[in-house]
């Protein structure tokens, strides 16, 4: 859940910036860097699928047009 950990992480940020506590702003970054790369990661994927679903669609095409 990418949003869920950006969320959290500039919570922490915000919470170590209120107390002046630079390893929780420092976990607080490092927790939405996460998040976004779970959502990069999560894009991704679904465009790997979408580019296998098609690649088996061309390839039914052409195997009922060259039987």
């Amino acid at each position: 859940m990418g949003w869920l950990d950006k969320l959290m992480g500039k919570g922490k940020q915000a919470a170590g910036d209120a107390t002046d506590s630079p390893s929780l702003r420092d976990e607080g970054r490092h927790q939405e860097t996460a998040g976004h790369a779970s959502d990069a990661a999560a894009s991704h994927e679904e465009q790997a699928s979408e580019m296998r679903d098609r690649a088996a669609e061309e390839r039914a095409k052409q195997e009922r047009a060259n039987p």
